[in-house]
């Protein structure tokens, strides 16, 4: 059976998923987008925006028990992919030297954001 995992600091689900599953030592996570928890507003740029999902990901792994560290696999979609050198800069940034597998995908997201970020992390 899958747990909900829920936090409030991050972006409560607008619409029919939940933040996260675990099933045993696994984490889905769904994708997240930079919207400030806090206040509500979207990140300016693809830069913070990308930092912003990442830090709402490590909300929601905080909320299971783990940390950035704990992602074995991240999928990422853009807008637009002409700003890719922007959102890695930023990702690396925030990863550090911690680089999972990573697929990032060219997309058109609801909402009109550039960046969304989903994971797939393992906590022992």
């Amino acid at each position: 059976m899958a747990e909900v995992i829920r936090t409030d600091e991050a972006p409560a689900p607008g619409w029919a998923y939940s933040q996260a599953f675990r099933s045993g030592d696994t984490i889905w996570l769904a994708g997240q987008v930079g919207i400030d928890p806090a206040t509500g507003e979207v990140a300016d740029g693809v830069a913070g925006q990308t930092r912003q999902a990442l830090r709402n990901l490590e909300a929601v792994l905080r909320a299971a028990g783990g940390s950035l560290e704990s992602l074995v696999k991240t999928t990422c979609f853009l807008t637009r992919v002409d700003m890719f050198a922007e959102f890695n800069a930023a990702y690396s940034e925030v990863m550090g030297s911690h680089r999972p597998p990573r697929s990032t995908i060219g997309v058109e997201l609801a909402g009109g954001y550039l960046v969304e970020i989903e994971g797939l992390a393992v906590i022992e």
